[in-house]
């Protein structure tokens, strides 16, 4: 059987947490659009359409008919080699944990993003929101980055990291200013006077 393969990230701008790649996996000639109505790019649907998008995409991995991973890479990596190259590790690792064997896939990706050269794979900007499967790969990212902003809120609770998961709000930037960075923040993406 061939495997359509769609990606995307979410995180690429906040000022703390990891950034998180999704993959997810169907059968070639699975209807995404079908199977997940109102499938759309995560940035465009509320948290709770997001998170009931997400328990279908689980319900049909329990049924054995689409897989996913969500990989994240850290503050840390993004700090000391740039967002472009965790992004790509992150990528390639999930790629290849759901398709080790290239020639039974093929990748959508979204905007800029590129799986290792052995894979067939096709670039399309604004693919999350022109392509139901790179959709539903950004919902994946969206949400597993969001619930562990969550459960990181818990370890910092100044920040407020369960209200803007880490993105540039006033309120982050009024707790950076009095309490400083912890160490889930990227440094290189903060500028404070």
């Amino acid at each position: 059987m061939r495997w359509m393969l769609g990606v995307d990230e979410a995180g690429r701008g906040p000022l703390a947490g990891p950034v998180s790649v999704g993959i997810v996996a169907v059968a070639e000639g699975f209807d995404v659009a079908k199977e997940f109505p109102g499938v759309a790019d995560s940035k465009k649907l509320s948290e709770k359409k997001r998170e009931a998008l997400y328990t279908m995409l689980k319900a049909r991995v329990a049924k054995g008919d689409a897989r996913f991973a969500v990989e994240f890479e850290s503050a840390a990596t993004i700090d000391n080699e740039g967002i472009a190259v965790a992004v790509r590790r992150a990528l390639a690792r999930g790629v290849m944990s759901l398709a080790p064997d290239a020639a039974l896939v093929k990748i959508q990706l979204d905007g800029s993003l590129r799986a290792p050269v052995e894979y067939a794979q096709e670039t399309i900007i604004h693919g999350d929101s022109l392509i139901p499967l790179i959709s539903l790969a950004s919902i994946a990212a969206k949400v597993e980055r969001d619930r562990l902003m969550c459960v990181l809120a818990e370890e910092y609770p100044q920040y407020g990291f369960e209200i803007h998961k880490g993105y540039g709000t006033r309120a982050h930037y009024e707790a950076l200013g009095e309490y400083g960075l912890c160490a889930i923040h990227r440094r290189s993406f903060i500028h404070i006077d």
